[in-house]
């Protein structure tokens, strides 16, 4: 069984709407309930960024500090980690008018905030996801990458890389420079980049599909089948790392017209999208009701979940919000067990207590009430 991370002190300073807030955790679960817009959300973001990126709103930096706040904003946090007992520290200041994010760990400055995924993993869910499905390709790139970065902290600096080294690529193209040796380096950067971000996907795909096939229980949550589509899909991915760089690559100087053209860059990972089926229907997650997505989005975080714990030892930090607000009794009691049995902690957050009730002494419930917090 997978170890246990779980924070034990949480303090904030000028986050979203809070100007001081102060929590004190014994390992259990977390509920957070309270009326909307009372702080539950921004509660659980502040957990958030206990990872690398932007948080689960995927917010700028100053749009995250409390209106009227002078110096941003700061989280603290204390817990029991993947490398021990830990303190860490995150927050803003400001450098020649740029907001940037700091970091600290014990009190030293950390030399880059990707450091956060030495001591815990964070996965999410939340209201804003439960279009994803019917979404945008974008999203469903983001919400895959997401996956993946979390058992692989290579992949974030990887696709940061790719997305520059395209730019670069790009702006040549839009300004007619077409120098072979410029281009010709930028595309093989690329072609490196671009294919270990692929194969990285493809065996998180694998791996993931490996463990809802062992786990599957259709009777709590539908099965979903999984598949990516956009990137070399009629050469597929199967050929050594090497000659899928070389075929790439070479695709890439072929295309230059084409993409001056068209003003960007028509074929990379960056065009990948995350293709879902519901299993027992056979049908497109898409075309699935909005509960049976909800139910299918459900059951593949509970499922990553657990990849997380399996192939790092530790079981994942969960930020589940609004979670039980469309699932039946009998859903959110075998959401429950399954949070439970993946053996970390969970936040959850609802406006009625009552719908966690099936959880009983497994979680702290705390009451939110504009920014004031009481067990």
């Amino acid at each position: 069984m997978a170890q246990k991370t779980f924070i034990t002190r949480l303090k904030l300073t000028d986050f979203r709407n809070y100007a001081a807030a102060s929590l004190s955790l014994d390992g259990r679960h977390v509920v957070l309930t309270g009326n909307n817009g009372s702080g539950k959300t921004n509660l659980m973001e502040a957990v958030s960024f206990l990872s690398p990126g932007r948080g689960l709103r995927r917010a700028t930096l100053p749009e995250v500090a409390r209106e009227g706040a002078l110096a941003g904003f700061s989280i603290f946090a204390a817990l029991e980690g993947m490398a021990g007992d830990v303190e860490m520290g995150t927050g803003t200041e400001v450098l020649e008018e740029t907001t940037v994010r700091r970091l600290r760990v014990n009190g030293a400055p950390s030399r880059s905030v990707d450091d956060l995924t030495d001591h815990l993993r964070v996965l999410w869910l939340t209201p804003s996801m439960d279009g994803l499905f019917t979404g945008s390709s974008s999203e469903r790139r983001r919400f895959l990458d997401r996956l993946v970065l979390s058992i692989d902290p290579e992949h974030g600096r990887r696709a940061s890389d790719f997305e520059r080294a395209m730019r670069s690529r790009n702006r040549l193209l839009a300004e007619g420079r077409f120098d072979p040796s410029w281009l010709g380096g930028i595309e093989q950067q690329m072609a490196a980049l671009g294919i270990a971000m692929a194969l990285a996907r493809v065996e998180m795909m694998r791996l993931l599909a490996a463990l809802i096939e062992q786990r599957r229980d259709p009777a709590s949550f539908p099965v979903p089948d999984l598949a990516l589509s956009g990137f070399l899909d009629e050469e597929g991915l199967d050929a050594p790392a090497v000659d899928l760089e070389d075929l790439y690559r070479a695709r890439l100087a072929n295309n230059r017209g084409r993409d001056a053209s068209a003003g960007r860059t028509l074929e990379g990972p960056h065009k990948s999208d995350l293709l879902v089926r519901h299993h027992e229907k056979d049908m497109e997650a898409a075309r699935c009701s909005t509960g049976e997505q909800k139910a299918l989005l459900v059951g593949l975080i509970l499922a990553h979940a657990e990849l997380v714990a399996t192939m790092t030892g530790f079981a994942p930090i969960l930020l589940l919000d609004e979670i039980a607000a469309h699932l039946d009794e009998g859903r959110r009691a075998a959401l429950f067990n399954r949070i439970d049995a993946l053996g970390g902690q969970a936040f959850m957050t609802g406006t009625d207590a009552h719908m966690f009730d099936s959880l009983g002494p497994r979680a702290q419930f705390i009451r939110v009430e504009d920014g004031q917090l009481s067990f």
